[in-house]
């Protein structure tokens, strides 16, 4: 009975530490916390979208693409933006783009553009002029109206409405346009330039007739001839009238 004891003792132990360590390797490994996720990257949005070629090369040239992923990068930040697409860039007239300065591309863009996240069932609620952030003067007006489920805008020169939803994350909202926000403070008709003021009449010349000789009369009835300033008086005509 002592000598088999041992090998009982040992075999409970080789049971309890087996038992135990088949629990520990199923045990479910701990779940790692998400990381915060990635800002949204409107390059790659447009990109993934397709139709957008022309969009993607004008928001790189003019560096408002960055500035609204910089912005994204705020979590507190939101946007709005009306995407045209490349058939509404070649709808526009030959030349339109490149016949614009730096500074009108960066505002053309930037006017397709709302500081603030709009679902589709918010426009609704909007104020117009819809403030952009190019600007929200009498230059730059934008006015949204909703009918139904439709969103319409106007920008005094182009009426076009929302085609559909790029993109939206409730931080981003990408709505696809068929027309190019047009602004009147780029796209106007400029009134023409005043005529130049007609030439003053030149002053006209002295006529021969006031350089040939001029017959006076005086007061005694004589005449006398006025010729290079030198006038001689018919006095002697006169005296041969009295005698005579």
């Amino acid at each position: 009975m002592m000598k088999t004891m041992p090998r009982f003792t040992f075999s409970l132990l080789f049971i309890f530490f087996f038992h135990c360590s088949t629990i520990v390797a199923q045990a479910p490994a701990p779940a790692l916390s998400p990381g915060p996720a990635a800002p949204p990257d409107i390059y790659k949005i447009l990109t993934k979208a397709g139709q957008f070629t022309v969009l993607i090369r004008l928001l790189r040239s003019t560096q408002v693409g960055n500035q609204i992923n910089s912005q994204l990068s705020d979590s507190k930040s939101e946007l709005t933006f009306f995407a045209p697409t490349d058939n509404a860039f070649s709808s526009l007239k030959t030349g339109t783009l490149n016949s614009l300065s730096d500074q009108q591309k960066v505002m053309l863009v930037q006017f397709h553009l709302i500081p603030s996240f709009i679902s589709l069932t918010n426009f609704q609620t909007l104020s117009n002029p819809v403030q952009t952030q190019a600007s929200n003067t009498y230059e730059f007006p934008l006015n949204i109206t909703t009918s139904g489920n439709q969103v319409n805008m106007t920008t005094g020169l182009v009426n076009t409405s929302i085609s559909g939803t790029v993109y939206s994350d409730n931080q981003l909202a990408i709505y696809q346009v068929e027309k190019v926000l047009q602004p009147l403070g780029i796209f106007a008709p400029r009134a023409p330039a005043p005529a130049p003021a007609p030439a003053a009449p030149k002053e006209k010349k002295k006529s021969a007739a006031s350089k040939s000789p001029v017959a006076s009369v005086d007061a005694s009835g004589a005449v006398g001839v006025k010729r290079n300033g030198i006038v001689s008086i018919g006095f002697s005509l006169l005296l041969a009238t009295i005698f005579l």
